[in-house]
Order: C-alpha cells, then structure tokens, then sequence
C-alpha cells in the first residue's frame, strides 16, 4: 500500500515543476516535499486546526478521521467509525463540520462531542454522499458538493439509488434552510472561494470530453455566471481546491485511470493563477485528492494523496485561516 517515496536532498526540489516563471516567487528554494504518514486506503479532506497545532483528514474506506499532530508528528485516531466521512471544514466558530458518505448528510461536532446533523435531504430527498465542504467566512454559510461517488459501491460507503441531481447546496447560516446552488454538473467535487469570497471555484470531475474548474460568481445563496477557469486537456481529473492570499488555485490532480494515462507525469498538485494560467505542477508518487493550507503560518501545503499525506512549505498562505 505504501507508494515508494525518498525526499530529494537536491534544491530545489525536482518534484516542482515550474511552468510559469512567476511561480518562483511563490516557491521557497529550501522547501522540499514530505511525506508526513503513509498507509491509508483512500485520504481526503485535510483541515487545520491551528489553534491546536493538528490536522485531521479523512480514510474513507478504513471508515475513520485521523489526526496528524504537528508538535510530534504522532498520528492517531480522531473518530472512529467516521461515518465514511469524507470532506472536512471549520465553521466561524470553529467547530468540525464533515461530509458522511455512510449516512448521506453534513454533521457538525460541537464542543462537547455531539454531532448535530446540519442536512441529510433536500425536498424530502435523500442526499448522495456528501463530498466536499466550504464555510463562507463573512457570514458563515455552509456550501458542499452532492456527487454519487459514496453510494456507487462498498468502498466508501454502501451501494444506493441516487435520488438528486449532482448539486452545490448551500445551507443557511440563520435559519438552516438548504438549498441547491447548481444542478448541472456531473460529478461536483471540489470547491473553495476566492480571497474575498465573491468567486467560487468548483470542481466537475465528471466533465466530458475533459474534467474541469468553474468559476462562479456567488450572489447570495446563488452561483452565477459560470465560466470555464481551467481544464484538464487529457487523461488527468482536478479533485480538492485550496487558495492562496493572492488568489492562486491549489488543486489537486492525477491520472483519470485511462488508458492513455501516465500517472507518474500527472499526479500531485496542479496550480493556477487567479485568471486560470498554469503555473506550477508538484509531483508526487500519488495521485494528490485534497489539499490545504495550514502551520503556525498558514504557509505550508499539506496534500492528501491516495495512500498517504504529504506537505511542502511554499511562499505564500492560505487565505482562510
């Protein structure tokens, strides 16, 4: 299970690929990837928790939320079952908000433990499998990604009949009431805004001929004026978006699992600037699912990849904290 992986001694590190010159000044010469933990199914969703120096990022097959804790390195378990639990996100207040595979809904832990179920149906429909996970940070509205990927089998969940189109839902932050942001992708996966919150990037993982990133406009509970922000133009599939202050695009990135894939050219991180220009690929020996941005500074990547958690130190930060 564990991908053969030997950190580069050489600067810079071979395993970032500068497409872009003005990629270099996001680069730190003396940062070089690493992998921080190996051995997991399938990881996803990593979030920081900085105000306990941790990260916990989801094992969906193994049924778990881990803990990976930077004072130490040590890993353990932060909830186990989990639900299936597969994206993850911090509210204003700082409570763990997570998408549940296994029970088809969005749960909010509370301090003391509890999880209040934040949406489970939309019109008296039972959701798919909640994927990913945003919270606006201006007034605290919870956005997600409905795609079927949790109910298409025993891996990440259980076999069931989808019952709702692929949407982005929004769920209030007054009066909790949900609705459907979009309905006409195939496969919405990852999401994340803009600095100032007045773009949404989202994720169509399911796009033909190519997979691709949307870019909206957020109007409230609306997303508006949908244009192409970047594609995949081949065998390779855009999965978790995290965003940088100056409102680069971290996304991650891998083989699609054709035939006219070479996974060792396409997995990791693909970056973008703000207008959707390629700057950077950082390759890893694994196809990278999620990433997001966390330390003491905000300025270290930390990218789930398939079987195993990495980060890289870069010269910039995340814009949310």
């Amino acid at each position: 299970m564990n991908a053969p992986f030997t950190p580069n001694h050489r600067l810079p590190d071979p395993c970032i690929e500068v497409l872009d010159e003005r990629f270099l000044a996001l680069r730190l010469l003396s940062g070089t990837v690493e992998r921080l933990a190996t051995g997991f199914y399938w990881a996803e969703g990593p979030v920081w928790f900085g105000d306990g120096r941790y990260l916990l990022f989801s094992d969906i097959p193994n049924n778990r939320i881990l803990r990976w804790d930077d004072a130490d390195g040590h890993l353990s378990e932060f909830r186990a079952p989990s639900n299936h639990a597969n994206g993850l996100a911090r509210d204003t207040a700082g409570r763990l908000l997570a998408c549940e595979h296994g029970t088809r809904r969005v749960t909010r832990t509370e301090y003391d433990g509890r999880l209040t179920v934040l949406a489970e149906r939309y019109k008296g429909k039972r959701l798919n499998s909640p994927n990913d996970i945003v919270c606006e940070q201006r007034n605290g509205a919870v956005w997600f990604t409905d795609p079927p990927f949790g109910i298409l089998g025993w891996w990440e969940g259980e076999p069931a009949t989808p019952e709702l189109p692929h949407g982005v839902y929004r769920i209030d932050p007054i009066s909790g009431e949900l609705t459907m942001a979009l309905e006409d992708l195939q496969g919405s996966n990852g999401l994340a805004f803009n600095p100032d919150e007045t773009v949404m990037y989202v994720v169509e993982s399911r796009a033909k001929p190519h997979r691709v990133i949307w870019a909206y406009d957020v109007a409230g509970d609306k997303l508006v004026n949908k244009r192409l922000f970047a594609s995949a133009d081949g065998p390779g599939a855009f999965d978790g978006i995290a965003v940088d202050v100056q409102g680069n695009v971290w996304c991650g990135f891998g083989s699609d699992g054709s035939l006219a894939a070479k996974p060792e050219e396409l997995d990791g991180v693909r970056v973008y600037d703000p207008q959707g220009r390629a700057l950077a690929q950082i390759h890893l020996p694994e196809r990278c699912a999620n990433v997001c941005f966390g330390g003491p500074k905000r300025n270290r990547l930390f990218m789930a990849a398939s079987h195993s958690l990495y980060a890289l130190y870069v010269n910039t930060r995340g814009a949310v904290a």
